[in-house]
């Protein structure tokens, strides 16, 4: 092993919150080391797919299809995944995890610098107390440490930087944030807006709240509404690491970024009780070495960084690193995501759409809000969009030759879709552990996961189904069918919760700062931290929640606390 080296901060993953933990961490004057396993991806330059039409690329856009099967056969289930971006993505066969057969997950993973903010769909939604004590008022899940009123400035800290879109709606199960001006809806949407609105006093059919561009704003240029964000975006519209955060801690002169390096474990030094360091290897070579710092940001992704704690095992920690409480790898979450309807809408035929607009529409929660109205726990949202799909729709019309052509040379009826987003409550035995046999090419024991849906998930489910489909007959849809077929977890990536914060030791990883209770100079950012899911896109939160753990931890360093 290689001597080790010295930072003030080592910060794992380079994603939404390692990008946003090293920026703020920078900005107070600390020096950063992040760390990242997968390969360099340089802003623009390397979007190599960013504007290819499907002609111009090796095999149409559709891939490799022998490689999409042996390299990647969980990555390729993800609409954001496909030929044109394809460097972003994690290959399966060299990164391989088990999946228990009893309790399938998808584990969506990228494999480069900036992580999945190069491919997410930039959503972000605050919570609101409805959601910070749910645990507590029904029982299910320990109590957050903290309520809206304590993660609200950087709720708007993070929205001024990141700059995000949307429309205030006033609604208290959705705080309004700083926005900029929203994006528009088409003329299906506004008559569903109005029409549901009428049916369903109390449901607000909005704009998505997008963390894109729609003026310029920090230096980053607004939204061409050109297409395909997902393979990267030159003019940085919409948010990334790439596009905000990494400038951001770069001009600092602060910030040490280091690929093609794998955290493998920390390292704990009994006689103080903290983190020395990380230990890591180069993933091109092999060779192993150690770094040091005075504090820890584990922003690997909730299983990434999840397989990291459970890895660092020591006599101090035998059930792996800030373990005490027995819940790290526990109570992982996902979103319920499949119920979904979608209806035809008359009476729109002489309208069309200019650009791509790189954004939907949003159905904020209406169930069990002030008091229970539903037969389950929590509530749901829905994203969706009014569209009027041309050429595209090739695949699903009967026919084919010239008068297939020929009809595809106008546009077809415009749809309304509605796709549900549910809350999964913490289930003690949906986990992930390290496999007792089966390790990497390095020899690192591969991750289990085994995760199941629980029965009041599939009740919300039906019920997201139902009103999904009751709302687009009340928006004047023609055709209306539903679809409540559910899918393994993982499938929304939205997945959560395996180092839980609280306000007890004993049932809790972290505390109120998303500081680890055995290990003070440890922080945990990425989603691994929630101690429940709601029903929101929960990036905007794990940005707050990061934000404010970095002043935290930079305020105990300077008050020499850690």
């Amino acid at each position: 092993m290689t001597p080790a080296q010295d930072s003030d901060a080592i910060v794992v993953g380079s994603g939404i919150t390692g990008g946003f933990a090293a920026k703020e961490l920078c900005e107070r004057g600390l020096r950063v080391l992040m760390l990242e396993r997968g390969k360099p991806i340089e802003h623009g330059v390397d979007y190599t797919g960013e504007h290819v039409p499907a002609w111009e690329l090796p095999f149409r856009g559709l891939g490799n299809r022998r490689l999409l099967e042996t390299d990647y056969g969980v990555q390729r289930g993800q609409s954001e995944f496909e030929e044109a971006n394809l460097a972003f993505w994690a290959n399966d066969r060299e990164e391989p995890y088990v999946s228990d057969p009893e309790g399938p997950f998808r584990w969506i993973r990228t494999s480069c610098v900036g992580g999945r903010s190069l491919v997410w769909g930039r959503q972000v939604y605050r919570w609101s107390d409805l959601d910070f004590e749910a645990n507590a008022r029904d029982g299910h899940g320990v109590d957050w440490p903290i309520r809206y009123r304590d993660l609200e400035p950087w709720y708007r800290h993070v929205e001024r930087f990141i700059g995000v879109c949307g429309q205030a709606e006033g609604l208290p199960q959705l705080p309004d944030g700083e926005f900029l001006p929203p994006m528009q809806l088409n003329c299906v949407e506004r008559a569903a807006r109005q029409r549901i609105r009428a049916a369903f006093p109390g449901r607000v059919l909005t704009i998505g709240r997008a963390a894109i561009l729609t003026q310029p704003h920090l230096g980053r240029g607004a939204c061409h509404y050109c297409g395909p964000c997902w393979r990267g975006c030159s003019a940085g519209a919409y948010f990334s690491t790439q596009s905000s955060t990494l400038p951001a801690a770069r001009a600092t002169g602060r910030l040490e970024l280091r690929p093609y390096t794998q955290v493998e474990r920390l390292h704990y030094e009994p006689r103080s009780g903290r983190v020395g360091g990380v230990d890591v290897l180069d993933t091109r070579t092999g060779a192993r070495s150690r770094l040091r710092a005075r504090v820890v940001f584990l922003c690997a992704s909730t299983l990434g960084t999840t397989q990291i704690l459970l890895h660092s095992r020591s006599e101090s920690f035998p059930d792996g690193l800030a373990n005490r409480s027995g819940v790290v790898g526990r109570y992982l979450m996902d979103h319920v995501n499949w119920p979904s309807a979608i209806g035809v809408v008359p009476g729109f035929e002489a309208q069309y759409v200019s650009g791509h607009r790189p954004n939907g529409i949003y159905i904020a929660r209406f169930r069990n809000l002030s008091e229970p109205d539903a037969p389950f726990l929590r509530g749901y949202g829905y994203q969706g969009v009014g569209v009027r799909p041309s050429w595209e729709r090739a695949g699903h019309l009967p026919g084919f030759g010239r008068e297939l052509k020929r009809a595809l040379r106008e546009p077809g009826p415009w749809v309304l879709y509605l796709g549900g987003f549910g809350e999964c409550l913490p289930y003690r035995e949906n986990r992930v552990s390290l496999d007792p046999e089966r390790r990497d090419r390095w020899g690192v024991p591969l991750l289990r996961i085994r995760f199941r849906w629980g029965q009041n998930e599939i009740a919300m489910a039906a019920d997201m189904a139902e009103q999904a489909a009751a709302m687009l007959r009340a928006a004047g849809c023609a055709n209306v069918s539903a679809a409540n077929q559910p899918v393994p977890g993982g499938s929304a990536i939205h997945e959560m919760g395996t180092a839980r914060m609280g306000r007890d030791p004993r049932s809790s990883a972290l505390n109120a700062h998303n500081q680890c209770h055995d290990v003070p100079n440890l922080f945990v950012t990425d989603g691994a931290c929630m101690a429940s899911s709601a029903c929101q896109n929960p990036s905007l939160t794990y940005m707050a929640l990061t934000a404010r753990a970095a002043a935290f931890a930079a305020g105990e360093l300077q008050r020499g606390a850690l």
